[in-house]
């Protein structure tokens, strides 16, 4: 009882904390004008699509320019010659890259962000992870790097409830549909690293895939593996160093608002595959020589 109830006081109190910390003094940005998403045909192949999405990065970038965001028209120049399935550069910004060949690799890896990833950042770890990834994995293998949802903030209410994660999910699910057009004997794995793990739970049943894999993950919003829903295997890890093993997994009712994610993917009771993501800090799980970029490449290529 007292540890239920601890852990209730500090899911409140996270809670508070997210909803206190003075977003008023962060500066406010002008919207940046940029091009309407390019809308692909049912029939159009990938290399239609990334010509087509290249043309729409260039006129982004030029915009931005125009508008005096020499950031954003910067980031933006540097997908130049990126293979994208999805670019939308108003707002917050959607990406769907790919690196490898899609149509003809055996294996795709579809890497589903957390909090934090938007069109201006990126360009960081969550590409570079998705990079090293396919460097990983070699030319039989494809890694789909999808920012196709509006992440939440680390700092904010909304990362504490699956509400993103909820809009998210049937954007996944396309995903992983185009992909199996695109290449229907390709076996397909989702890594889904931090909130990003929530929007593969609630997207797990009816995502076609072989391997659910969740790293770094605040929880699911459901109570076990088999609550998903999925047939799937599902993975999960947690590097020594990840901050997130200090989050309450649980569930409280607050003003007719469900906060937190559920339990802890990790635990044995949750009933996932463990594997070993070594002693790295939350955005380290992808980097280069990690104990986590072999273990979950290995499971895509015995996937």
């Amino acid at each position: 009882m007292k540890t239920n109830r601890l852990r209730r006081t500090l899911l409140a109190s996270l809670l508070v904390a997210a909803v206190a910390v003075p977003l008023s003094g962060a500066a406010t940005r002008a919207t940046v004008p940029a091009p309407d998403a390019v809308v692909s045909g049912a029939a159009d192949r990938p290399a239609q699509r990334y010509a087509a999405h290249r043309a729409a990065v260039a006129e982004a970038a030029r915009l931005a320019d125009g508008h005096g965001d020499r950031r954003r028209a910067r980031n933006l120049r540097a997908l130049a010659d990126s293979r994208l399935l999805a670019f939308d550069g108003r707002g917050r910004g959607r990406i769907v890259e790919v690196f490898g060949d899609l149509e003809r690799a055996r294996r795709i890896a579809v890497l589903v962000p957390g909090s934090d990833v938007r069109l201006d950042t990126y360009g960081g770890r969550f590409r570079r992870g998705a990079a090293a990834l396919s460097a990983r994995l070699g030319p039989d293998a494809a890694v789909v790097a999808w920012l196709g949802y509006d992440t939440p903030d680390t700092v904010g209410p909304e990362v504490l409830t699956p509400g993103r994660a909820d809009t998210a999910a049937p954007g996944l699910r396309a995903l992983v549909d185009l992909l199996r057009t695109f290449n229907p004997p390709a076996r397909i794995s989702a890594l889904c690293h931090s909130y990003g793990a929530v929007v593969c739970g609630r997207a797990a049943h009816g995502l076609d895939v072989t391997d659910l894999v969740l790293y770094g993950s605040p929880g699911t919003g459901a109570d076990t593996a088999a609550a998903l829903g999925t047939r799937a295997r599902v993975w999960a890890s947690r590097a020594s160093g990840d901050w997130v093993a200090h989050l309450p997994h649980a569930n409280v009712d607050l003003l007719g608002t469900t906060l937190g994610l559920g339990p802890d993917p990790t635990e044995p009771a949750f009933g996932a595959r463990p594997f070993a993501t070594g002693p790295g800090g939350h955005g380290d799980y992808l980097e280069r020589g990690s104990t986590g970029l072999r273990a979950m490449a290995a499971i895509v290529e015995a996937s």
